[in-house]
């Protein structure tokens, strides 16, 4: 099951690798911002926004939250999750795992080749190999 829907937000300790930086980048250009303007307008420098767009440091929560008001996106989108997926872990617990667009793409892609996809599905570690070995 996909799910568009929210979750709680919980910014760890820096260096997490959280935010996603492209994304960042993306809707900072889209608003016509430069690093120092959007610093300015969240209350940091522009080092700061440099470091998020290259993941080399994550925002507080705070500025994240300043973020999403500038940027009127969703924490989800900046974090780099675009779906919750509803799955089961190997002890039958239910989880929800953040998926990007292109992660959903990818998995889609792949069921259209049943052999490559039954391979991936049923042995992973097997699958993981395979390809490996295929493409160096």
């Amino acid at each position: 099951m996909i799910s568009n829907r929210s979750y709680n937000l919980i910014l760890e300790n820096e260096g997490d690798g959280m935010l996603n930086g492209s994304r960042l980048r993306e809707v900072r250009k889209a608003k016509g911002l430069t690093q120092g303007e959007l610093g300015d307008l969240i209350g940091v420098g522009k080092s700061a926004i440099c470091c998020y767009e290259k993941e080399t440091r994550n925002p507080t929560l705070e500025a994240v939250l300043e973020m999403i008001h500038v940027f009127g996106v969703s924490a989800d989108y900046l974090l780099g999750s675009d779906f919750l997926v509803q799955t089961i872990d190997k002890d039958g617990n239910e989880i929800y795992v953040a998926m990007t667009k292109e992660e959903i793409v990818f998995i889609e892609e792949l069921k259209k080749n049943k052999m490559v996809y039954d391979i991936l599905l049923h042995d992973p570690k097997r699958g993981a190999d395979l390809v490996k070995k295929e493409i160096g």
